[in-house]
């Protein structure tokens, strides 16, 4: 038998913050704004120009906290901003500031859920650092847009706990959650990289870097534990070095030999002071956390009695949570507004790569739909039609129902009358059926909400035809 090969992994994930302005200047926050002409928003401090003098954005320090607090970090009520040397064009200065001796956060966790089970994931660390300005290579040339440079961003540093992709997909999953609850990030306008350190048993640690997204990483991780272990089973040797990942190719390109943190030559930043948090300033911050992803599954699965799965699928987006307990305090039974919130609305937004604040559709025109349903207006089939209309042309439901016409559910007795129009009409499948196949009662059910145009429930459906045919 193959001896099995550990595989370790850990990541560092970027995410860019909420704030109208950089993080050490005035200028606007490129990343949340439409296409701006390049190099329009910058100013002398983020073109990094001799003799200007950075000062710290509060509402950088104020959300990257909430970001600590959320994922269980210890707090380092004193901190200092760092230089990290390296020359690169992306670097006005030739130094990125960040942090490095004392981050703001340390020694947290996060607890992912996979088909293995549950897992703590820890956080080593949380630290502030400013985005480099974005490169455009072509083909004989590069360009430079410093609208990038100087944007605040976290970076979230966790240990080497991950073993496969999927739990790799969890976490960032999780992460992403946590982030857009304590409103620190857009997910509709920011981006969300990582890069990935992995190593496998018999090599040394190599690492991915700028991995966008999620689905990414994960596909970028499976990519890479596949190569190192053909390298180990040829007898090869992997080698410490940087990466990169082509998302075009699917696959992973050396860059360099892997720098080691000596390289940098981390200093202290003499321009910025040290920053004290105090008690006041701390419970503030803690008192203006939402109710996080992990606690309302929790209060949903105690205070509705719906499962874990449901409880997961509603709670992803903290706007659809909201738009489920919306749905219940006007009227809606929980089986309904859990089924239709949890499961068919995530599908179709699921289907369409959308957010759900990003789809644009408004709370009361989802629960007129399920209210519709559960007067018993309309079949299932018709009102999840009806809800994918309302993502389509961004109308009401009414609207949608004159436009295309949906008729609203008939009783059993007019299911009765068509039911033995398609018996007479489809003599074959009805002695298919008598004889004992099954697929045949789908094709006579198919044909009765065919004549009734779908007004017709297909479980009535199926319960008069069974009826009729065994007269």
């Amino acid at each position: 038998m193959e001896k099995e090969i550990r595989v370790v992994m850990g990541l560092e994930t970027h995410v860019q913050l909420n704030t109208k302005t950089k993080l050490f200047c005035s200028c606007l926050n490129a990343s949340y704004l439409d296409e701006l002409p390049p190099n329009s928003a910058v100013c002398d401090v983020c073109l990094g120009m001799p003799g200007t003098k950075p000062v710290i954005n509060k509402k950088v320090i104020d959300l990257a906290l909430k970001i600590a607090l959320a994922l269980n970090c210890k707090i380092n009520q004193q901190f200092f901003f760092s230089r990290k040397t390296y020359f690169y064009p992306d670097l006005a200065k030739n130094y990125q500031i960040t942090q490095y001796e004392i981050p703001l956060g340390i020694n947290g966790k996060v607890k992912i859920r996979t088909s293995k089970g549950e897992k703590d994931i820890r956080i080593k660390r949380i630290h502030i650092e400013e985005d480099p300005a974005k490169l455009i290579h072509r083909n004989e040339y590069t360009l430079i847009d410093y609208n990038r440079s100087g944007c605040p961003l976290v970076e979230i540093v966790t240990e080497p706990d991950f073993n496969n992709a999927e739990e790799i997909r969890a976490y960032l999953t999780k992460l992403m959650q946590i982030v857009q609850y304590v409103d620190a990030f857009d997910s509709n306008k920011a981006t969300f990289k990582s890069d990935l350190n992995i190593s496998i048993e018999g090599g040394e640690r190599v690492e991915v870097k700028n991995i966008t997204g999620i689905k990414e990483v994960e596909i970028a991780a499976n990519y890479e534990i596949l190569r190192q272990k053909n390298i180990i089973l040829r007898n090869g040797k992997i080698e410490r070095e940087t990466r990169r990942w082509d998302e075009n190719r699917n696959i992973t390109v050396s860059m360099r030999k892997k720098e080691t943190e000596e390289d940098y030559g981390y200093i202290f930043d003499p321009d910025l002071p040290y920053i004290e948090l105090d008690a006041s300033y701390m419970e503030k911050i803690k008192s203006s956390l939402p109710e996080l992803p992990d606690e309302k599954i929790a209060r949903f699965m105690r205070e509705y009695g719906i499962n874990i799965k449901i409880a997961e699928s509603l709670v992803y987006e903290k706007e659809v949570a909201d738009l489920f307990e919306k749905a219940v305090k006007e009227g809606i039974e929980v089986k309904h507004a859990s089924t239709w919130i949890g499961v068919v609305l995530r599908k179709i937004l699921n289907y369409h790569n959308i957010s759900y604040v990003a789809s644009s559709i408004r709370d009361e025109w989802v629960i007129d739909v399920i209210k519709l349903y559960q007067e018993g207006r309309f079949n299932d089939l018709n009102t999840e039609m009806i809800m994918r209309k309302i993502f389509d042309d961004k109308m009401p439901p009414q609207e949608v129902i004159r436009k295309y016409g949906f008729k609203e559910k008939i009783d059993r007795e007019k299911i009765k009358e068509h039911a033995l129009q398609v018996i007479k009409k489809y003599e074959q499948a009805v002695q298919d059926y008598k004889t004992g196949k099954e697929k045949a009662l789908e094709f006579l059910v198919g044909m009765v909400l065919k004549e009734t145009k779908g007004s017709a429930d297909p479980k009535d459906a199926r319960e008069v035809l069974i009826e009729l045919l065994q007269k």
